[in-house]
């Protein structure tokens, strides 16, 4: 005992006392920081958020400093002189978010008396958000945290939108049952979609993408709209939506989800996080759905209006840091996706029979990813990372007795370098890219290969004279093998003239090949010829890329309201297409693919206003106005399927432990390709009629250390269905079947209770 005693004693004579200035905000970032910082030789760690100072003992022969530092940035929170990254940044819970809330960037000591006033402030009057507009951030970026995607079941990414009032939701078919989302007034082809800014689902895996990733794996998505920047890549027209998914290093140890729906359909989840040692974390996520219910048919219209089938994914991903600026991350992913639809009667041994119309999907797709990044030690503004995936998508389709069957080989790499030049006031970002993808679609008889191949380099430099003004002016170059050469220009300002208010100007170009088949799959559920009009057949399809330009105006006003923060906005867009792949339903017996001749553009304009009337209620409210129009065969139209306008309330209530979540969405009426050619019996309106859905939910939180949630929701509350979603549903096999022509909600009222528990 005298022993030990003494051991422990000289132990503690040979600690070193140290104090660092680290960024926090309340009591949860007290807990995390000197949590963060229990290690070996580590013997008292104790900070204080009214001086964001953080008083270490440890001993330096069993710990450096270093690593202290590295396990302090990997929690998320700034040192002086040294910025965690975005990610563990963004993955802290909304009221930890010390950046937005004080309005620095470089945290400067000499406002820390300001910001220790703010930090009261907020502590005693504010809620945390569930989402927000990064103040900092010249690219206008709309952050969605794990809070507002707990406002709805968000079964999977595509029903993560449905209290956004920015983005539409709306299912392509009245058959498949995938959705599309839908952002400044164009399809979800045009939003480049990434998953922690690796290539998320495109090409092939578009029309079921927004599907393949689970809700409750989902911490955080990042909101785009333009171009946004060179570094992503070229693809983004209409903006960008970037998924973060829960780090295994950051990551509640469990995290279960349960949930089932009046429909009958099942949705299991299991989160799993593990801290190896200092160095090395894991995370294992688990998702599993089915639905089985052959006769779920509220239209009455013969067919199933969702199909039946499972629908299993997982990632397994591992992440290593040396705590001295060297970190990896990489993991593997598989998804295995069946469903069958059509008419109620159907079962799989009729496939491609012609008295009975039946659908069937079977998806496999398996990615490899890495990152690897390096910080310099000496000089934390200098950074160095590769990204790197690698994706096979096998996809064999039916839709009554016509064949599809793709698959898409795809690999993509991006090394990117940041620094300074001189000081950081002029930071700059460069680098190259690699893309490749390999197709081959079989479409009825007719079958399409090519490979394209870009290889690409960029350069993004910001200029930063003062904390009112960031510009940020990005260029890359690239060349595909069917293309050629061609430059991406895009331009991005952010001015604050008085504090609260923001002011953001973005100009771009971005382009992209068009997948019309995969892109446009509900076209394909109906009996339509597909005519493709193409030109030079070196191209895509005979094809030629798809080009436009985007330019975008936002403001941002924060101001104080009935005691409260409140916020209020105004952004408009404008995309002019200098090339488009038109997809042209104007014919009902035909969906003709071709290159714009003529104008196609959209105007896309936004006002919006957040408030809290009492402390325990958000409420948020919307109004969008598009105008969208295409030349279709020399005649200028409006885009089909879209409304002009769209109006938007959520009302948010919260009280000791208990939650509620009120959404109303209002869709304007919408313009319906011509039905002239069919008998009339087949024929459809000009126009659709507008209707409003509401949607509710009420949950529950039980416990701390391990919290249990218990939530029932019901949407579309007042059972709002279009009526005749599938023109010709009592003859599938004439000419007249048509199941594309969707509007609004193909299902009615459904109600759905869940379970969350979690172990911290």
């Amino acid at each position: 005992m005298f022993l030990l005693t003494s051991v422990h004693t000289y132990a503690q004579q040979q600690d070193s006392v140290r104090t660092l200035k680290v960024f926090g905000e309340c009591g949860q970032c007290k807990r995390r920081i000197e949590t963060a910082v229990k290690m070996k030789g580590v013997s008292s760690a104790q900070w204080s958020p009214d001086t964001q100072q953080l008083v270490l003992a440890y001993n330096a022969t069993l710990v450096s400093l270093s690593d202290i530092e590295a396990k302090i940035l990997a929690a998320g929170h700034d040192l002086e002189g040294r910025k965690a990254t975005d990610e563990a940044y963004n993955a802290l819970p909304p009221c930890c978010h010390y950046r937005e809330n004080t309005g620095e960037a470089d945290h400067h000591a000499d406002t820390a008396a300001i910001k220790t006033a703010q930090l009261k402030e907020v502590t005693v009057g504010a809620r945390a958000r569930s989402s927000y507009i990064s103040g900092l951030n010249p690219i206008r970026t709309e952050v969605m945290t794990d809070k507002e995607l707990l406002k709805a079941a968000c079964c999977n990414l595509s029903e993560s939108f449905e209290t956004n009032p920015s983005v539409d939701v709306s299912y392509n078919d009245a058959v498949t049952g995938s959705k599309q989302i839908q952002l400044l007034g164009l399809s979800g082809n045009y939003t480049q979609l990434t998953v922690e800014n690796l290539p998320g689902p495109r090409g092939l895996a578009t029309p079921l993408g927004l599907n393949s990733i689970a809700g409750p794996w989902v911490q955080s998505i990042q909101l785009i709209k333009g171009t946004g920047s060179v570094v992503n890549g070229y693809e983004s027209i209409a903006g960008q939506i970037n998924v973060e998914l829960r780090k295994p290093q950051t990551a509640d140890q469990l995290y279960a989800n349960a949930y089932v729906n009046s429909n009958g359909k099942t949705d299991l989840n299991l989160d799993l996080a593990h801290k190896l040692n200092n160095r090395w974390s894991t995370g294992l996520l688990l998702h599993d759905d089915f639905l089985e219910n052959k006769n779920l048919d509220m239209n009455k219209d013969g067919f199933r209006d969702l199909p039946t089938g499972n629908q299993f994914s997982a990632i397994n991903r591992w992440d290593y840091t040396d705590g001295k600026g060297f970190e990896t991350q990489f993991g593997v992913k598989a998804l295995y996706d069946n469903r069958t639809g059509g008419q109620t009667g159907f079962r799989s041994a009729d496939k491609l029979s012609a008295s009975v119309y039946g659908l069937g999907i079977n998806t496999q797709r398996y990615e490899l990813f890495g990152k690897i990044g390096y910080v310099f030690p000496q000089q934390t503004y200098k950074s160095i990372g590769l990204q790197l995936s690698a994706i096979d998508h096998q996809q064999d389709a039916y839709f009554g007795q016509t064949i599809y069957n793709a698959q898409q080989q795809n690999f993509y790499s991006n090394l990117v370098y940041q620094s300074i030049i001189n000081n950081t006031k002029h930071k700059f970002k460069t680098g190259a890219s690699f893309l490749y993808d390999k197709y081959d679609e079989t479409y009825k008889a007719d079958n399409y290969k090519r490979n394209e191949i870009v290889a690409g380099a960029f350069f993004e430099y910001t200029y930063t004279p003062s904390e009112k003004v960031t510009v940020v002016a990005g260029l890359r170059g690239d060349h595909h093998n069917e293309f050629g050469n061609f430059l991406t220009p895009r331009l991005n300002v952010r001015y604050e003239p008085i504090e609260g208010t923001t002011l953001r100007l973005s100009a771009g170009r971005g382009q992209r090949t068009a997948n019309i088949f995969a892109e446009n799959m509900s076209a394909l559920v109906s009996n339509r010829d597909v005519v493709i009009q193409g030109g030079a057949t070196t191209y895509a399809y005979g094809l030629k890329p798809e080009v436009a330009w985007n330019k975008g105006i936002s403001v941002d006003q924060k101001f104080h309201l009935f005691n409260n923060d409140a916020s209020a906005s105004v952004d408009f867009f404008r995309n002019d297409f200098t090339n488009q792949v038109v997809v042209d339903l104007e014919n009902a017996r035909q969906v003709k693919f071709y290159n714009l001749e003529g104008k196609s553009y959209s105007n896309s304009l936004q006002l919006g206003l957040n408030l809290a009337p009492v402390k325990e209620l958000e409420v948020h409210l919307a109004y969008r106005y598009f105008d969208v129009k295409t030349d279709y065969s020399g005649e200028l139209l409006e885009r089909p399927l879209i409304s002009k306008d769209r109006a938007f309330l959520s009302l948010d209530y919260s009280i000791a432990g208990w939650k509620i979540d009120y959404t109303i969405n209002y869709n304007g009426r919408k313009r319906i390709p011509s039905t002239a050619e069919n008998p009339a019996v087949y024929q459809l309106p000009a126009y659709s009629n507008d209707f409003v859905l509401m949607n509710a939910q009420v949950s529950k939180t039980v416990g701390k250390q391990r919290a249990m949630d218990f939530y029932v929701g019901i949407e579309n509350i007042g059972g709002y269905m279009q009526q005749g979603a599938i023109l010709a549903a009592d003859q599938p096999f004439s000419p007249y079947f048509d199941a594309s022509l969707v509007w609004g909600p193909v299902s009615g009222r459904m109600a759905y209770a869940g379970w969350r528990y979690k172990i911290k």
